[in-house]
């Protein structure tokens, strides 16, 4: 239910608009419902035809025409009322020039796709009791229709000539067949649900678990066998006209994509030389990625997977222990963030799910085990407090808290994505400031993780755009970048195993534009504390600028540096 008002109408303000924006959307989009906590929706996956597409957008429509009438009120210039309008009509009108683009109609990825958001939905799904275990055989029994639809648009797809990338449908392929169940002896992701249920339900889960298994093997088999062929061949890069309309999506501006180049290199140079001198206080006159692989080899590291389960929740009670109080003031439904391992089959890199809005799932993050069971902890310390404490949760987390005093809108839907992962790399980087990467083994893993946001910048954008690798670079200087060319970067630059970095640049290629907004992010981050800090002079207080920088919701690069440094 929206907090301002449960219907739109002529007198609304802009929050208002935009919170029934949410409930209205919430009805369309069953997913989004239940990472809200809806539990209406937990029963429901969206309609991922073009048809149901098309109807989410003309809500985007509707939205903005009543945005325009609720700008005209009195009371609509106030700073909540203006903030909140102001993202509304950015993220609506970027998400409409990504749709009228028909974007959705070639939605092939190895991260971030239709069939990937019904796949998290199950994860987030409550199974406590179980009625929730009756509900989610609901969810399974809709799976079927969910990908019907999804197939549709990309058939539609097809038949306009609009094409995925080759590289992420051979991903895709093969993340399906996981699902189903048939590349491993681990059974497939629907059917455990159906082994996991209550003996009461077991006949029911196991069935609708059939019926969602056998969808999933189908829509493979129509990938592997119509899309893939279709597609074989088709570039593997969008160009500076669709590169430009996904980085307003992801970034929340219209950049200056050379220039983002430009400082994409200088970072790494900068990260380079501190590397190098990081990696000789470990083993002298060895080169950063030759002591990443030592350490891969002979450092720190956790044996077994719910050891480093645990090992990680450390990690985040650990600051959340030392950090309240200090430099943030945290409710007490903030402190608790749970570490999870994350279901198999999916992409390489850790993520975080944001609590539910009234706390009853806490946020969580995921660690992806590829396999393994031995862990080296010099780059999943930093990466942890990317993804926990003080990185997403604190975040995101603190947006849910507040959302009362903001809109609905702005503490959830309206997430920018180089906002928050701007945020997390911030976060990487105070702890670094506050003193909590002394360990050469933990610093150079976090510099390695900065490098790799550094290389994001270079190669995301050097490979969609074509443009040149620059004279000064050590890298194949003055040749044009390539796909094949980015993943040699990478791995060269990069101590994570060879299948991280692979499934990083089919995730960079079938999402482009997003992977730049983390050293971009920061950089806005940055420049917002120092204005406020040269603002403030001597009574500058971190910590209250934390929190208010915390509780204001989501902004767009366009708006978070100003907004930052009035604080």
């Amino acid at each position: 239910m929206s907090r301002m008002s449960d219907t739109p109408h002529s007198s609304s303000l802009p929050r208002q608009v935009a919170d029934a924006y949410v409930d209205e959307l919430v009805a369309l989009d069953p997913i989004m419902g239940t990472y809200l906590g809806v539990s209406s929706s937990h029963s429901k996956l969206p309609d991922f035809s073009p048809a149901g597409v098309h109807t989410v957008a003309e809500l985007a429509r509707t939205t903005l025409a009543r945005l325009d009438a609720a700008e005209q009120l009195p009371g609509a210039d106030s700073d909540a009322e203006r903030r909140c309008a102001r993202l509304l009509r950015e993220r609506l009108t970027a998400e409409l020039a990504v749709h009228d683009a028909d974007e959705h109609l070639r939605a092939v990825s190895n991260i971030h796709s239709p069939a990937h958001s019904v796949r998290e939905a199950f994860s987030i799904t409550p199974t406590e009791t179980d009625e929730d275990w009756a509900v989610l055989a609901e969810r399974l029994r809709a799976v079927p229709a969910a990908f019907a639809g999804y197939r549709a648009c990309l058939q539609l797809g097809l038949d306009r000539g609009l094409y995925a990338g080759p590289r992420a449908t051979a991903t895709f392929i093969g993340q399906l067949t996981s699902w189903a169940g048939e590349d491993d002896e681990e059974p497939g992701f629907f059917t455990g649900y159906g082994e996991q249920g209550p003996e009461a339900l077991k006949a029911e889960l196991t069935e609708a678990a059939a019926g969602a298994t056998a969808a999933t093997a189908e829509l493979r088999d129509w990938v592997r066998d119509v899309y893939a062929p279709a597609v074989a061949g088709q570039p593997e890069t969008v160009g500076r006209e669709r590169y430009a309309r996904w980085a307003r999506f992801f970034n929340g501006t219209d950049l200056d994509l050379d220039e983002a180049y430009a400082y994409g290199w200088s970072e790494y140079h900068r990260l380079l030389a501190e590397m190098k001198t990081e990696a000789g206080r470990i083993l002298p006159g060895a080169g950063p990625w030759e002591v990443l692989a030592h350490l891969d080899e002979q450092g720190t590291h956790i044996e077994g997977v719910d050891e480093v389960r645990a090992w990680l929740q450390g990690i985040m009670d650990e600051a959340i222990e030392n950090l309240d109080g200090t430099h943030f003031e945290l409710a007490e439904r903030v402190r608790k963030v749970e570490s999870m391992i994350a279901p198999p089959g999916g992409a390489a890199a850790p993520y975080y799910t944001s609590p539910s809005e009234d706390f009853s799932r806490p946020g969580r993050t995921w660690l992806p085990t590829m396999g393994q069971t031995r862990f080296p902890v010099y780059d999943l310390v930093s990466t942890w407090y990317h993804e926990g404490v003080p990185g997403h949760h604190l975040q995101l987390a603190q947006w849910t808290h507040v959302a009362d005093q903001l809109s609905r809108y702005q503490a959830t839907v309206g997430m920018v994505s180089a906002n928050v992962e701007g945020w997390a790399l911030y976060a990487e980087r105070l702890m670094d400031e506050l003193g909590y990467l002394k360990d050469a083994e933990r610093r150079l893993g976090y510099l390695d993780c900065q490098m790799m946001r550094a290389a994001r910048v270079i190669v995301d954008i050097g490979m969609h755009l074509e443009l040149e690798i620059p004279a000064d670079s050590p890298f194949h200087p003055g040749e044009r970048w390539t796909p094949e060319l980015a993943q040699e970067f990478f791995g060269l630059h990069s101590g994570r195993p060879a299948d991280f970095v692979e499934s990083e640049l089919t995730r960079y290629l079938s999402m482009p534009g997003q992977a730049i907004g983390y050293k971009l992010g920061e950089r806005a981050w940055l420049q917002g504390r120092d204005n406020a800090r040269a603002a403030h002079g001597d009574s500058f207080d971190l910590k209250a600028w934390h929190m208010a920088a915390l509780s204001q919701g989501s902004l767009g690069l366009d708006d978070l540096v100003d907004e930052l440094s009035k604080l």
